[in-house]
């Protein structure tokens, strides 16, 4: 795991309890961090619609208010580009929604019905969620149905087990003798010698590493070809600091230059000064090895992300879990994405109504999209029918 995203944060990048809030509080990063904190430009995407008083539209009634958002009930063919996308797509993603959720009776009746769909059907896979589900519109407290997406990902690095050659940077387990309280900022405790002998990994760039303590879990390739997961294993509880904002505001960098991509150019221009940029931020995240596998993260809901079809929300607005029919554009294109998508994960960045973190899959591509993603968007839950 829109950063962070447990930092949604987190966790992932878009350059954002249990181990997995861990996930989106790096996507923390990835939502915010890099993407809103960090990218000084304008949003793109769909422009804000305004309701009506209080942003009830007539004759409608909203299921779920909180400090977050709303929902309120809507009808498909309001949900622009839902007749277009092919839902097929998003079966892996609703098939793990149901492994999480199937035990819950309003559930477990449209999971089970889906088990018996033709999957590769396109028009019984687009009757099968018409006739579940029920759609609603979602909106934030102040009446408007437009919100922030950011996207996030998972890193892959190159590493080994040993401290040789090229891999220097470790990535760190939590001491056990460091108790489970707040911790000094990092550049203090990278000094604290309880750290040696609790390294997990060596990989060959700092700001990689920064950035996947951000992610909060990524992959790293051994030297001997092999691939290691690892994933969230705790922080010092410092507060999250975005190193772009800071070159950005000394004026190190442009605003066109405040993505994952340019942090990684300055890096390049100015290995003297790299500790003192990553310092910036005293937030410091701990790893634990993982399982191998060829599944995505695992993200807040308990199952494996899906890329491109698994999203990061706000809880308090959004269940988890549900599928959410996510209406955007690509990153700084105006290139519509309009696909069924599911709330998978979560991120301390990730907060409000129209708000959520889109996982662009693993490796160097997906790090490139996810960097640079800023879009407005609107969004539809899709909740099962009674």
């Amino acid at each position: 795991m829109a950063y962070q995203h447990s930092q949604r944060a987190p966790r992932a990048l878009s350059i954002s309890s249990t181990s997995r809030q861990r996930r989106h509080d790096w996507l923390a990063l990835a939502a915010s961090a890099i993407g809103a904190a960090l990218l000084a430009g304008c949003m793109s995407g769909p422009p804000p619609r305004i309701l009506g008083p209080g942003g009830t539209a007539p004759g409608t009634t909203a299921p779920s208010t909180s400090a977050a958002g709303r929902l309120q009930p809507a009808s498909w063919t309001e949900i622009g580009g839902w007749s277009q996308d092919d839902v097929r797509a998003a079966w892996p993603a609703l098939q793990a929604s149901c492994q999480a959720l199937k035990k819950k009776p309003e559930w477990n009746r449209v999971c089970t019905t889906g088990l018996m769909v033709d999957a590769g059907d396109l028009n019984a896979m687009r009757n099968y969620f018409e006739t579940n589900f029920q759609p609603y519109r979602v909106v934030n407290t102040d009446g408007t149905d437009s919100g922030l997406i950011t996207g996030y990902y998972e890193p892959i690095l190159h590493g080994s087990r040993s401290r040789q050659g090229q891999y220097q940077i470790p990535l760190y387990k939590r001491p056990p003798q460091l108790g489970r309280g707040a911790l000094p900022a990092r550049a203090e405790l990278l000094q604290n010698p309880a750290l040696r002998g609790n390294e997990l990994v060596y990989v060959d760039d700092a700001v990689e590493a920064a950035f996947l303590q951000i992610q909060g879990s990524g992959r790293i390739r051994l030297t001997d070809g092999t691939m290691m997961r690892v994933g969230f294993g705790g922080t010092n509880d410092q507060p999250f600091r975005s190193f772009g904002k800071w070159l950005l505001d000394r004026g190190e960098i442009t605003p066109a230059q405040a993505t994952m991509q340019g942090i990684k150019a300055w890096a390049r221009a100015n290995p003297g000064r790299v500790d003192e940029m990553l310092n910036v931020n005293p937030r410091f995240v701990f790893f634990r090895e993982l399982p191998p596998s060829n599944d995505g993260p695992v993200g807040a809901l308990g199952v494996p992300l899906t890329a491109e079809r698994s999203i990061a929300v706000d809880p308090a607005t959004i269940p988890l879990g549900v599928p959410v029919f996510l209406s955007t554009t690509r990153p700084l294109s105006v290139e519509p994405i309009q696909r069924l998508m599911f709330a998978q994960d979560t991120g301390s960045a990730i907060k409000g109504g129209v708000r959520a973190d889109f996982f662009w899959g693993a490796g160097d591509a997906a790090g490139e999209t996810a960097g640079r993603m800023k879009q407005g968007g609107r969004m539809w839950v899709l909740m099962p029918r009674s």
